[in-house]
């Protein structure tokens, strides 16, 4: 399974990619592949800034409860 992709492997695959799916519309294949990657990497990066600001304001949150329960 290591060689999978090394030397005319690699050549059967491509052959076969453009077999079935045509030569013209490869192009479009391809662009539908990158905006996908891109949108993908927009939402983690998204999913990763959502629960930093989740975790700041639990933060803020409690220091505030403590500050509130230290003048009781």
């Amino acid at each position: 399974m290591g060689n999978l992709f090394a030397g005319p492997h690699i050549w059967i695959v491509l052959a076969i990619v453009i077999l079935l799916f045509g030569a013209t519309r490869l192009p479009a294949l391809a662009k539908s592949l990158g905006q996908s990657t891109k949108i993908f990497k927009n939402e983690i990066k998204s999913d990763k800034d959502d629960t930093t600001a989740e975790s700041r304001s639990a933060d803020t949150t409690s220091a505030a409860e403590t500050k509130a329960s230290d003048k009781k």
